[in-house]
């Protein structure tokens, strides 16, 4: 029995699975459940938390942990790469063509020098996106301006 058989899709499992695979924005627990009422307007919070759960598990969805407050998720379960903002926590896909991954040779070149068997990696980059870098530009020009620079 795979992992897939485990759990019946249902129609709010279903309903939550297509929202989050509809953005790119990796969305919180939260961000979810206000996109899943717009089509299922009783549903709880607890429900959508459930089976974000469970279909993290199943590998439906891949859960990410910014380290932030709150647990993204990611319907895109291809090997793929993210960056995160340390400014306001915003995640995108770093845009990566499967070919370029130079971390494919650094892989196999692991398993002949340590002897494991690696089964994935995971590569995080952290940086400033577009919109809090135009903040902290004006937020620095502001405080040049009051220092009468």
């Amino acid at each position: 029995m795979t992992s897939h058989q485990k759990y019946r899709m249902t129609n709010q499992r279903q309903v939550i699975l297509e929202e989050i695979r509809k953005v790119n924005s990796h969305p919180t627990a939260d961000e979810v459940y206000e996109m899943v009422r717009k089509r299922i307007p009783r549903i709880s919070m607890g429900t959508v938390y459930r089976n974000l759960d469970v279909l993290s598990r199943t590998g439906l969805i891949r859960k990410i942990d910014p380290g932030y407050p709150q647990m993204r998720f990611d319907g895109n379960t291809q090997d793929h790469y993210h960056i995160t903002c340390m400014g306001c926590g915003r995640i995108d896909d770093v845009p990566v063509d499967q070919p370029d991954y130079p971390l494919d040779d650094l892989e196999k070149a692991l398993v002949r020098a340590t002897e494991y068997s690696i089964s994935g990696h995971n590569l995080e980059f952290f940086g400033l996106c577009p919109a809090c870098m135009r903040q902290e530009k004006a937020s620095l020009a502001e405080k040049m301006k009051e220092m009468g620079g």
